[in-house]
């Protein structure tokens, strides 16, 4: 069983039973949509496997320690860099832009490629989301959110946009981009 099999098993195991917002499928999806979003842009086993695994650390009772023993630094490091803190303490309407601006740090700062990759993938994944309900109820899609107000969605993920920009020439960043011009057009 190579890295990435095993990936797939552990994230199948810790989704076991959760769904997606808004949606009634089941959650694993998210993360093989991310993993094939990232297999059009790079091979590279421990990226794809950090793409199965990147919501397990933020949204199941697996650990960071749990990742690195099993996958190995690397993969540790890359969903460590998809990881918020969520900070338990405060409702999530008030931490939600303290979560992203930190989250957006660490995409600054990253240096392994690998991170732009993932975060352009998960993102992708949850804009095809949202433009899917989005279609259907416009912006009152953004009342399901923490975060309701689609100026701080748009900051957000034109921002992603912006640090993703090395990645333009790949379909991927392409289809991205078009969801957030479609999506935040005329919301500054």
């Amino acid at each position: 069983m190579t890295n990435f099999d095993e990936a797939i098993a552990f994230a199948v195991k810790a989704h076991s039973g959760m769904y997606r917002k808004r949606e009634s499928t089941p959650y694993i999806l998210h993360p093989f949509e991310v993993a094939t979003i990232v297999g059009t842009i790079t091979s590279d086993e421990e990226v794809l496997a950090a793409a199965i695994l990147h919501d397990t650390v933020e949204d199941t009772d697996a650990t960071i320690e749990q990742i690195r023993e099993q996958f190995g630094e690397r993969v540790a490091l890359l969903v460590a860099f998809e990881t918020e803190d969520k900070r338990p303490e405060m409702p999530p309407e008030e931490s939600w832009k303290i979560r992203k601006s930190e989250s957006l740090q660490m995409l600054r700062n990253a240096e392994d490629p690998g991170v732009r990759i993932l975060w352009l993938a998960d993102k992708l994944s949850n804009m095809r989301s949202f433009y899917r309900g989005w279609r259907i109820i416009g912006n009152k899609i953004w009342e399901s959110f923490h975060q309701k107000d689609p100026a701080e969605q748009a900051w957000y993920y034109r921002t992603i946009d912006e640090l993703t920009d090395e990645l333009r020439n790949t379909s991927v960043w392409q289809e991205y981009h078009q969801y957030v011009s479609t999506i935040f057009k005329g919301i500054d």
